[in-house]
């Protein structure tokens, strides 16, 4: 599997006990919904999958996960802060108009004062707001997105409108 043919869920935190049991962070909104048969973890660039032989969800968006053939902590040492997908079949279905900000990734970044920013490469939702990353003038650059910032998106074009506060990209470009 490509990463093109799955998304993102979250990580693997720590390990639980001594039987190979890992503790998961959810980063994905609706990890309730999922189905978790397989996961797949990103080894060095390469989606290599885990079957799950049991998962038990919490309610502050983490999970304990057993994973077939790995019985002992030693087996799912490698899995530590490895970032873990799903295949696209798996995404739960979406209401008419539900958008998040998440789908701001791929996007074109357009300041109304700057003009072209770049493609937003990341996405993260941190605790108290959603940041996009793009490389501007070749540095990274980072920003909120929320109502307060975002003029307009259009979902056929990948195009983000944004009004930026003045001198917030001054503080990447001027190291």
């Amino acid at each position: 599997m490509k990463h093109e043919e799955a998304f993102y869920i979250g990580y693997v935190t720590k390990t639980r006990g001594l039987k190979g049991e890992v503790q998961v962070f959810f980063e994905f909104d609706e990890y309730e919904q999922l189905e978790f048969d397989v996961v797949f973890a990103d080894m060095n660039g390469k989606l290599v999958p885990y079957f799950v032989a049991s998962a038990k969800l919490q309610a502050n968006k983490t999970g304990y996960f057993n994973f077939d053939d790995a019985d002992h902590i030693d087996k799912v040492q490698p899995l530590l802060k490895k970032k873990l997908y799903l295949p696209l079949s798996q995404m739960p279905e979406r209401e008419e108009g539900e958008f998040f900000y998440t789908d701001f990734k791929g996007y074109l970044a357009i300041d109304e004062t700057l003009g072209e920013l770049g493609e937003i490469l990341e996405v993260n939702e941190y605790p108290q707001q959603f940041v996009a990353t793009v490389m501007y003038k070749e540095t990274e650059i980072l920003f909120p997105l929320n109502e307060d910032f975002i003029v307009e998106y259009d979902e056929d074009e990948k195009t983000l409108t944004l009004d930026l506060p003045e001198g917030l990209l001054d503080i990447y470009l001027a190291q």
